[in-house]
């Protein structure tokens, strides 16, 4: 599920491969590629909850003006994940409501 001739970019630049967990899943990406990017090229589009319904969100406008990508990155709740870029041994977390990682209703 990825591009490697982008119509307007042209043939995309040969990257590190890199491990990275996602709610305790290893997964693996693209150094400096968008988390975003590495989570969706695995087919993960959920990124958070929604606070007072709980609703799931995910990519939006993929530049980083929303908060619908946000997830906790390294223990860091709110990172907007569109523009934050994959690093080896990242630990990334589906946020729940305005900041955390404890999934709704408490339960881990």
């Amino acid at each position: 599920m990825r591009l490697t001739n982008h119509p307007i970019l042209g043939e995309l630049e040969a990257r590190r491969e890199v491990s990275f967990t996602h709610n305790g899943a290893e997964l693996t990406g693209y150094e400096g590629e968008p988390i975003a990017a590495a989570l969706r090229a695995a087919g993960v589009v959920i990124h958070r909850y929604t606070k007072k319904y709980h609703t799931p969100r995910g990519v939006f406008c993929a530049i980083g003006r929303c908060t619908d990508c946000v997830m906790v990155v390294n223990g860091t709740p709110n990172v907007r994940t569109c523009v934050t870029p994959l690093e080896d041994g990242m630990t990334i977390d589906t946020q729940y409501g305005a900041g955390g990682n404890i999934p709704a209703g408490g339960e881990r």
